[in-house]
This record gives structure tokens, C-alpha cells and sequence, in this order.
């Protein structure tokens, strides 16, 4: 488990939301459907405690949608995407696949959501390592976390989506292959971890996820849900940043609000097949990617 000191968790301060829960859809394709988003986004999002960020992207339709897309939040797990293309950018630029033990460990990162495969990782790409994958996928918003703290790095909706971005379509950055092993990761996240953005999705739909889930400053959490969605001529991801919820359960409740709204948006007519999550054993537990600071 990776633990952070209390002088790190005090310079993350959390404040009470100041509601502003106005999504910004725009599309010049499908103005009248970004129309439908803008007000179904916004109708999950009313009267929620907390504060959050949205972001969707239908690359085919031309949608892109925003709820304060800027504003960071400690990433918890949701970090472990942006470590894994890390590790397969160091791959690609020493001319290599990844090893036997790389893969090993980026399975159990993003499948089981293994914090001691994630400090390996981390310390083994070291910060400049990082920092350069944050420079070539565009993600300027995002911070580090301090040393190993990495549960503890600054992520934006905004910055999510572009890595999303990465990972769904031919770049320069990561390699065809790189690409569909880690969408074949976030494909096989196991059973318990697989609440979130997933949630109102279509039969047929394919589902590459990742979440994170961590308590700070008393009992407010962090919760966090990102997935692509294909299959059938799909081809959209959603972003869901929380904070401030009074529970873990709530938080997934707001986020599994505006998921199926936009899954029922951007698939008219066909019915959601992927129900609400129920909590399991694991919920109101941190995901470990920091130490939770006493209720208070």
C-alpha cells in the first residue's frame, strides 16, 4: 500500500463545491444530439453533494462535452493508465516489447489494480521518464505526485480524455500494438472494480475501464471512473472526476447517474444493458493509493 505523509495530504486542500454543473456540448456534425448531452449531463448532476468533472468525446459524431474540464483532482488508481503508457513508450523508444515481467506487472496495475506492481513501476520509469509521456500525449494539466506518492498526481477531465484519446486511435505516440494491449487491459479489469462509466452501456458494447476510489480529509471522497466504449460503430469515452461525496457508494451513484445519461444519449434506442453497480465488500475502502487521514 502507498502512504503518504501527512505534510503531502495537507497540501491538497478540499473546499465544499460551489455548484456550476453546466455541461458545454458542442458538435458541428450533431449540434441537435450535443443539445440532448448538454441537458441529460446536467439533469445527473443535479442536487449531487460534491463537486465534479465530465468529459465526453464521440470521435465519430464530433462530440465533445465538458464539466470543469480544468480542474485537477488527486488522481488515486486513476493514475495507473498514464503509468502504463509510460512503460510502453520507454518500450517503444528502446526499440522493444515489453518484457515478461512488465506485462506481469502491468496486468495486475490495471486488471486487479495492484498497488505494489504500481510503486515498481513508478520508481522503475522515474519521474523524467513520466513527465515526458505527460509532454508527448498533450497532458500539460496534470501534475506528478510528490516522489512515490503517485496516488497523489494532479489529473484533469481534460487530461483524461486526451490519454483516452491515445489509446483509441493511431498516433505517434504509442504504436498499434501498444494501444490494443492496454485497451485489452482495461477490457479484463476484474468484476468488483468494474462499477463507474461503464454503467447504461449497450448490448454489444465493448468496455475498456479503469476507476479509483480514495478517501482524504475526513470521509470526503475521491472516486474517479474512465472508459471507451466500441463495438457496433461505437467509438466515445467518458471521463468522470468526483470529490467531495459523503460516501464511496454515493460518489459511484453520481457517476453511474451521468453514465447512463450518456450512454442513453449517444445509443437512441437501444436498451442498457450494463446495470447500476450494487456495492460489493471492497466500497467505503480506500483503493490504497494514499492513507486516508482520520474521519474529522
Amino acid at each position: 500500500m502507498l502512504l503518504a505523509t501527512a505534510a503531502v495530504a495537507a497540501s491538497v486542500s478540499w473546499t465544499p463545491a460551489a455548484h456550476a454543473d453546466t455541461a458545454a456540448c458542442t458538435s458541428r456534425q450533431r449540434p441537435a444530439m450535443a443539445r440532448r448531452l448538454d441537458r441529460a449531463i446536467e439533469n445527473a448532476l443535479r442536487g449531487r453533494t460534491g463537486t465534479e468533472s465530465v468529459g465526453v468525446h464521440d470521435r465519430r459524431r464530433g462530440i465533445l462535452c465538458w464539466v470543469r474540464k480544468a480542474r485537477r483532482y488527486d488522481s488515486a488508481s486513476i493514475v495507473k493508465v498514464t503509468v502504463l503508457g509510460a512503460l510502453q513508450r520507454r518500450a517503444m523508444e528502446q526499440g522493444r516489447a515489453l518484457t515478461s515481467r512488465e506485462r506481469s506487472l502491468a496486468r495486475a496495475m490495471i486488471t486487479r489494480s495492484d498497488n505494489n506492481a504500481t510503486s515498481t513501476l513508478w520508481r522503475s520509469l522515474g519521474r523524467t521518464r513520466l513527465q515526458r509521456f505527460l509532454t508527448l500525449a498533450g497532458m500539460t494539466q496534470t501534475r506528478l505526485g510528490p516522489g512515490g506518492y503517485w496516488g497523489l498526481t494532479q489529473i484533469t477531465a481534460r487530461d483524461e480524455i486526451r490519454l483516452l484519446r491515445l489509446y483509441t486511435g493511431s498516433n505517434e505516440v504509442l504504436s498499434d500494438d501498444h494501444r490494443e494491449y492496454g485497451l485489452k487491459l482495461m477490457a479484463e479489469v476484474i468484476p468488483s472494480q468494474r462499477w463507474g462509466v461503464p454503467a447504461g452501456a449497450p448490448a454489444g458494447a465493448g468496455v475498456h475501464l479503469k476507476n479509483g476510489w480514495l478517501p482524504r480529509h475526513g470521509r470526503h471522497w475521491r472516486v474517479h471512473s474512465i472508459g471507451s466504449f466500441d463495438g457496433d460503430g461505437r467509438d466515445y469515452m467518458i471521463v468522470v472526476l468526483t470529490q467531495g461525496a459523503p460516501s464511496m457508494s454515493y460518489a459511484v451513484t453520481t457517476i453511474e447517474r451521468v453514465a447512463r445519461a450518456v450512454h442513453r444519449v449517444l445509443n437512441p434506442g437501444q436498451k442498457q444493458s450494463i446495470a447500476p453497480s450494487t456495492p460489493g465488500p471492497s466500497w467505503e475502502t480506500s483503493d490504497g493509493s494514499a492513507v486516508p487521514e482520520p474521519v474529522g
